[in-house]
């Protein structure tokens, strides 16, 4: 039955609509996708579902004369909300049935739906959204009527209430009292690395603001965010070593599985029946030697009727240190680099092997980044190849560096300083000097320095509240979302374009209701259009 018929046309001019129908349409579908649907689903339906279901002609007269931007961000919330419960589903189904296959079931809780960590998360994100938009047109609304001048009696009252209802950040300031139902989702990691998250890149695009605005117009020609790579690696080291439960679990086993010089691994011919010091043992051994400052190597090759080789605390090392070279003088050393006497050797060692490897490793990153890039290749293959090349060339320079020189400064410290001066803080310093290789890829290494100083907060803030520095407040990874998410609107609102990322500028947008729009480009084109 075609919809301009006269049994449609009739139908659509005399009945009324049914308002839970109508309302439940609006708040599900817009009126231009109930259009679509209705021309492409509703039309091949069955007949009984024809005459049932509205015309497009009844339902956009129907809410022709509402306000739309409510039910636009309902709509908007609920698709977040069921995408987001789906997403989590699957990933529970991959997890299940693809990564834990033949492995120990993980032991889970039965619970009300209502009360399962997916549906929190998934209500959590999709109230975050639906708040924002509310409370973005609400402050834009009020704004807008107190610079009436019907407004002007209240504003000579409330003269402080005024001028911060009026500020031009109000709106932005305002809508960001919406990430206070990130505290729906379950306080658990997640939530506190979304927080961490949100305020490196909302500090990272306030420095872009001060930037554009001059404030670091005479800085040094070295200054630049490869400056955070030497502290955060040296915490990141620290902790490593005396706080592994505090530390990221998957930058430990990148770190371990990519430093074969320094980490003995259990020769092939050792008999399985003897016991061998796992990773983990040797990475306590380490921190035990330092915390006994540093004790001297007794060779049992050398001094086979010794009383006491090691000290009781660090027997699990026995099996590594017992062939070491009766050269070596330091305990670490035969730790890290038993067959070796030199050092120095070593350290070189670590970088004929490593580089290779991390050069593959960045290759195959590094490639599969570009191909989103491929014609820009097939335009000019031999530029798009030598900047590949150069990026690779770089991170893996940069890496290996990094973690060649945090292993091998714990030898060099242990030439140059007494046993007692600074004996669990030099791996601080090691890390220190590792990161300074970061210099090399300060032009475009930011992602990667800021990854690296989102797991180095994350850590010392374990750390802190393990030793007992501080102290964990109720719900202040929420506090520091919604300040990090105030500074993010603020930034966005007063400079767009200090928000580098296309991603976070559209995303932004949605959170406003404007649509995944790139505001940055909308004030482009009206500046051009200005000239």
């Amino acid at each position: 039955m075609a919809d301009n018929g006269p049994e449609a046309s009739s139908r659509a001019g005399s009945a009324k609509m049914d308002p839970v129908l109508r309302n439940a349409i609006r708040y599900t579908i817009s009126a231009k996708e109930y259009r679509t649907l209705h021309e492409y689903l509703v039309k091949q339906s069955p007949t009984i579902v024809r005459n049932r279901a509205p015309l497009p002609s009844r339902y956009d007269a129907a809410i022709k004369n509402k306000d739309d931007y409510n039910a636009a961000a309902i709509r908007a919330s609920l698709r977040v909300f069921l995408a987001a419960q789906s997403g989590l589903k699957l990933w529970d189904i991959i997890t299940e049935q693809i990564l834990w296959r033949g492995k120990p079931t993980r032991v889970t809780v039965k619970s009300s739906p209502f009360r399962s960590p997916n549906f929190r998360l998934s209500i959590s994100i999709s109230l975050i959204l639906l708040l924002h938009r509310v409370l973005h047109r609400f402050f834009t609304r009020l704004r807008v009527n107190l610079l009436t001048k019907d407004a002007a009696p209240f504003r000579r009252r409330n003269p402080r209430i005024s001028k911060a209802l009026t500020a031009r950040l109000a709106p932005a300031v305002g809508s960001s009292l919406a990430g206070f139902a990130l505290g729906v989702s379950p306080g658990d990691q997640f939530r506190i690395t979304v927080a961490i998250y949100l305020a490196t890149r909302a500090a990272e695009f306030a420095y872009n603001t001060l930037e554009d605005d001059g404030w670091f117009k005479n800085r040094p020609w070295w200054f630049g965010s490869w400056l955070l790579m030497p502290p955060v690696f040296g915490q990141l080291l620290h902790a490593f070593l005396f706080d592994r439960d505090c530390f990221p679990t998957s930058y430990g086993n990148f770190i371990l599985r990519n430093t074969p010089n320094y980490i003995q691994k259990r020769p092939p011919g050792y008999p399985s029946q003897l016991a061998w010091p796992t990773n983990d043992g040797i990475v306590d051994g380490l921190a035990e030697i330092s915390r006994l400052n540093y004790p001297a190597f007794v060779s049992p090759i050398l001094f086979p009727s010794a009383s006491q080789i090691l000290p009781p605390s660090i027997s699990q090392i026995s099996p590594i240190t017992s062939s070491a070279h009766p050269s070596i003088h330091a305990l670490t050393c035969a730790l890290l680099h038993p067959h070796e006497p030199s050092c120095m050797r070593t350290y070189v060692t670590f970088f004929l092997g490593a580089v290779p490897m991390f050069a593959k490793f960045f290759t195959i990153i590094f490639g599969l980044f570009s191909l989103p890039r491929y014609k820009l290749l097939l335009k000019d293959p031999v530029k798009e190849m030598d900047q590949l090349a150069k990026n690779v060339l770089r991170m893996t320079i940069f890496v290996s560096g990094a973690i060649g020189t945090s292993w091998g400064s714990i030898c060099l410290f242990q030439y140059f300083l007494p046993r007692t001066f600074l004996p669990t803080q030099r791996w601080f310093w090691g890390g220190f000097l590792g990161g300074l290789w970061g210099f090399l890829e300060r032009k475009k290494g930011r992602g990667q320095f800021l990854y690296s100083t989102r797991a180095s907060i994350d850590s010392l803030w374990k750390v802190g509240v393990k030793r007992g520095w501080w102290k964990s407040g109720k719900n202040g990874d929420v506090w520091v979302f919604v300040a990090s998410l105030m500074l993010l609107n603020a930034v966005y609102e007063v400079n767009p374009n200090a928000v580098t990322s296309g991603v976070v500028r559209k995303s932004l947008g949605m959170l406003r209701g404007e649509g995944w729009v790139d505001r940055a480009k909308i004030v482009k084109n009206e500046g051009v259009k200005e000239e």
